[in-house]
């Protein structure tokens, strides 16, 4: 199997939703490298950064469920090179 690194930036206007995005990013846990978020209170958003490490249907599955939520931007940037799990 092989595992490419990306980058999952989130935007929530939607504070209900930091509860889900909790929930996904706790299902996902093995393979986040790292995790910043800023609440931006002045102009009432967060933004959110993921570092992961995974196989890119596990990085497109938790980039769909985060993007799909009412009031959640999301972007993924991956890295070009992938990594073989025996590396």
């Amino acid at each position: 199997m092989t595992t490419r690194v990306a980058i999952i930036s989130i935007v929530v206007e939607n504070d209900e939703a930091i509860e889900k995005i909790n929930e996904y990013l706790h299902k996902y846990k093995q393979y986040i490298l790292g995790r910043m978020g800023i609440p931006y209170r002045e102009r009432k958003i967060s933004v959110i950064s993921i570092v992961l490490d995974a196989p890119e249907d596990k990085i497109s599955a938790l980039s769909g469920k985060l993007g799909r939520l009412d009031g959640v931007s999301i972007k993924t940037v991956y890295s070009r090179k992938s990594f073989d799990l025996t590396e």
